[in-house]
């Protein structure tokens, strides 16, 4: 059997497929993900039948390519048996398929054509009113299966989609606590659904005057007149008109409140939660992605609130309302007016079922469209330097090409959809004036009681002509949601215990003891390792790429944790201190310094804040930047754009270098911190150090010797982060080995 199953991505670690065969089937996508969480080596599994989507994290030490058969085989194996329960041997002949326990919309159908027929049976056998009420019945059992049935399915998906232990709907989780402002807004929806459905009552009541000379319902009121009542009427009206302004008004305020309080929570609370994601995920994510999330999803969780949601309220009060008038006052067209509801509302949730895949595609191809005209444009330089332009070009044509087509197919869908909606409304207006009139002359059904109802299911016809759009809204909600709350499910970085650091008494001994770290899916880049790096001394790490030099940076700075042995600061495991109470005794300075937009000032000054204007100015000097910052014309105020692309290579890296002087940490770590500058500079860089060092350690990563000449110790890393040597500059030149034949390859001397 042809499965539909196809890889997302994959990222070491992660994997994410899309998987159609848990579309709109909750248990199917529960038993999936608990096969894959019985696989050994898979970590985690979940599934989504609202996007088809499915998350898969496993250990580093399974490959990817195992990780994609594990899970084409667990597609298979849940496709022979969607619910678990009597699944043949894997590859038993001749087991016959076990039947599909989610039938999801099939059942819908079914019971929207049952409860016609039995409508029309009745129609053909009963008296006139029985047969009406019967097709009433039949109508309302309809929509009541659809609903149920409709409503359960999206439950157990935004369950499911919300992980396990969730036990509110996703509408229920994005409002949050803003549970008072909802109340409110819909009190005063359902409070000018009123108003409106009055205010065509009394339209109706003025026809009636004008057509028979009085409205029965008016001479109870006193109003025996044609003259009276149409001024009654008129009052009636204008405070109609007004009640309706004034509560559409201040409920769509409340509405677009609510929305923008939505997004502005779930922004500063998701946004708050990366800045304290663990490193290695978030560096596994596409940025464009995080940002996604972070702006467009975000906006849609609001979005749904601002306006959908009051739409649907609307339509539930009108039906509230209507259902019971009609009974009541003009059984004879019930059937007929309300005949549509069950047909749409079964449109409306196959659609919605049908667009999910769509927009899950749709999202995906965006952002990789979004992601690779990032990459291009950050690669300019790469691109025009081997003349790739054209090609470039044409790979951002076709992106946008596969995600125009996603768009095209969701919008024909979705276009398709509303126009069917809107020929039932018609054809059930058409229905009602014809089989209301043909009751009006035959003396069944009073003048004066069609005549106000005659306008008022057009009202909520026209509504209903906005399901459409409202399935279309929720289903990018849910997907929204399921986005965003992926985002949030990723760990924070772990505090330590209870361990104190006291940065006043850091001594600045660092310790690496039997350390072994790999990144996913990669040999060890640290294989049980033990270096020391001296308080108070100037310690350098050399050696090839892909020795582990920056590794170590990551361990001492607690980007990563090692999976054996220990990373020690003052006989301290780092894994017991906080994490901040680690990060502010340590200084550092990474080979690509980051820079923010603003001005020279406030990137010197960034985690130093209250640092006075001379303090910045000193700590620029020390590495040599002042010089150049002063020759700019607004200096120290220069806006120097995003990443700092105003500047230089070698000038971010000297604004860098005096952030990391401003913090006057008792550590500092310079990873590759001055690659970019020039041999002079560079000497001039060197000598200040050498002040700045005193009395605080310092770990130098380099691969220009000349950097680390005057370390007190230097370390010669060889492939795999072994120590192949060890000593000062003289020392090492003596031994005549490694880091004798780089120096006299970068300098040109020979040993001595």
């Amino acid at each position: 059997m042809e499965l539909d199953a196809s890889p997302r991505s994959v990222i070491p670690g992660r994997q994410r497929w899309d998987v159609r065969l848990v579309l709109g089937r909750p248990r199917t996508a529960e038993f999936l993900a608990a096969v894959l969480r019985r696989v050994p080596g898979i970590t985690e599994a979940r599934a989504n039948p609202v996007t088809g989507g499915v998350l898969v994290r496993h250990d580093a030490r399974v490959r990817a390519t195992d990780v994609g058969r594990i899970v084409r085989r667990a597609v298979t194996l849940v496709a022979e048996d969607p619910t678990g329960a009597g699944r043949p041997a894997p590859g038993r002949p001749g087991a016959a398929p076990a039947p599909r326990a989610d039938r999801g919309l099939v059942v819908r159908p079914v019971l929207a054509v049952g409860g016609g027929v039995a409508a029309g049976i009745a129609l053909i056998k009963g008296s006139a009113l029985s047969r009406q009420l019967v097709a009433v019945g039949g109508v309302a059992a309809a929509t009541a299966a659809v609903l149920r049935k409709a409503w359960r399915r999206t439950v157990d998906a935004a369950q499911e989609a919300a992980g396990p232990g969730a036990g509110r709907h996703p509408l229920l989780e994005i409002v949050g606590p803003h549970r008072a402002r909802l109340y409110r807004a819909a009190a005063l929806s359902v409070s000018c659904q009123v108003s409106e459905m009055a205010l065509g009552t009394f339209l109706g009541w003025t026809g009636l005057v004008l057509i028979k000379g009085e409205a029965a319902p008016l001479v109870s009121l006193g109003l025996t007149t044609a003259s009276a009542q149409l001024w009654g009427l008129a009052g009636l009206v204008a405070v109609a008109c007004a009640a309706v302004a004034g509560l559409s008004y201040h409920s769509n305020l409340q509405w677009r409140r609510l929305g923008q309080d939505i997004e502005h929570d779930w922004r500063s609370h998701t946004y708050r939660h990366v800045q304290h994601l663990e490193l290695g995920h978030l560096e596994g994510e596409r940025t464009t992605r995080v940002a996604g999330a972070l702006t467009d999803d975000v906006g849609q969780l609001g979005a749904f609130f601002a306006g959908p949601a009051n739409d649907v309220l609307q339509l539930g009060t009108s039906l509230a309302l209507l259902v019971p008038a009609f009974l009541l006052l003009a059984p004879q067209i019930a059937w007929i007016a309300f005949l549509p509801i069950p047909v749409i509302a079964w449109l409306s949730l196959r659609h919605q079922d049908r667009a999910a895949a769509d927009y899950a595609v749709t999202g995906e191809r965006r952002a990789r469209l979004g992601s690779q005209v990032i990459n291009s444009l950050e690669a300019s330089a790469t691109v025009k330097s081997f003349c790739t332009e054209d090609h470039e070009a044409g790979r951002i044509d076709e992106l946008s090409e596969a995600a125009q087509e996603s768009t095209r197919q969701t919008d024909r869908s979705t276009i398709r959809h509303a126009e069917t909606v809107r020929a039932c409304t018609t054809a059930s207006m058409a229905g009602t004036l014809l089989i209301g009139g043909r009751s009006v002359l035959n003396g069944t059904l009073r003048f004066e009681v069609f005549s106000p109802l005659i306008g008022l299911p057009q009202m909520l016809l026209m509504r209903m002509s906005r399901l459409g759009g409202i399935v279309d809204q929720y289903q990018r909600t849910l997907s929204s949601y399921d986005r965003v709350h992926r985002l949030r499910a990723l760990p924070v970085e772990a505090d330590g215990s209870d361990g104190t650091l006291d940065l006043a008494e850091v001594r600045g001994e660092l310790v690496l003891d039997g350390v072994t770290f790999a990144y996913p899916g990669r040999p060890a880049a640290l294989e049980d390792l033990s270096l020391t790096f001296p308080a108070g001394r100037v310690t350098a790490l050399v050696g090839a790429t892909g020795s582990g030099k920056t590794t170590i940076a990551k361990l001492l700075m607690r980007f990563q944790d090692a999976e054996s042995g220990s990373v020690l600061l003052d006989g301290q495991d780092v894994r017991d201190l906080r994490r901040h109470d680690l990060r502010h005794a340590i200084g550092f300075v990474a080979q690509d310094p980051f820079l923010f937009d603003g001005s020279i000032a406030d990137n010197i000054r960034y985690g130093s804040f209250e640092a006075s204007d001379e303090a910045v100015v000193q700590a620029a000097t020390m590495a040599e930047a002042h010089t150049f910052i002063a020759t700019l014309p607004d200096g120290y105020d220069t806006l120097i754009g995003e990443r700092g692309a105003a500047l230089s290579g070698g000038q971010r890296q000297r604004i860098a270098l005096a952030r990391a002087i401003l913090k006057d940490s008792p550590v500092v770590i310079l990873d590759e911190a001055t690659s970019a500058v020039d041999n002079e500079t560079e000497a001039a860089i060197q000598r200040t150090l050498r002040l700045f060092a005193a009395d605080r350690t310092m770990v130098v990563i380099a691969h220009r010797l000349s950097t680390v000449r005057h370390a007190d110790r230097i370390y010669v890393l060889d492939k795999g982060g072994v120590v192949a040597e060890q000593g000062t500059h003289d020392e090492l030149l003596a031994q005549h080995g490694l880091y004798a034949s780089l120096w006299q390859l970068q300098a040109g001397e020979l040993a001595a």
